[in-house]
């Protein structure tokens, strides 16, 4: 027989449910533990990057391509590199979704030109709205 489940193990099966996690093997007394103990990894950093492309946040407004190419170029083969200017912010391409991985465990929160690096995995673009076809004509 199972024992009684603690809080602390409910609330995590809720958040494996609500994020989209798939347990993929049956849950069972001896399973339990071991899933829990994957989903506490994937909290700490561990997640699974669907994509090559990385946004790098917090930039100093000097930093330029070259160099952000530079940087990432340590952690494997950049693809592209775009800086939004004025805006302190980018995005780095790299060749593969475990290169784009590596690079960002390994340089988030590190010092450049002055300041810590916020790199995450980037999002989509969400599409914009024309204005110019949404107007009222009277």
């Amino acid at each position: 027989m199972c024992s009684h489940l603690a809080i602390g193990e409910i609330n995590s099966l809720l958040e494996l449910i609500y994020s989209n996690i798939k347990i993929e093997s049956q849950i069972s007394c001896h399973i339990l533990p071991l899933n829990l103990m994957l989903l506490k990894n994937k909290k700490k950093g561990g997640k699974d990057m669907q994509g090559s492309k990385v946004y790098v946040g917090n930039l100093n407004y000097s930093v330029n391509n070259e160099q952000l190419e530079e940087l990432f170029a340590n952690h494997g083969t950049v693809k592209s590199v775009n800086i939004i200017e004025g805006k302190g912010f980018g995005f780095v391409e790299m060749s593969s979704s475990e290169e784009a991985e590596a690079a960002m465990q390994a340089l988030n929160d590190t010092e450049f030109n002055g300041r810590p690096l916020k790199i995450d995995e980037a999002r989509p673009q969400k599409p914009r709205r024309d204005f110019n076809n949404n107007r009222r004509r009277y």
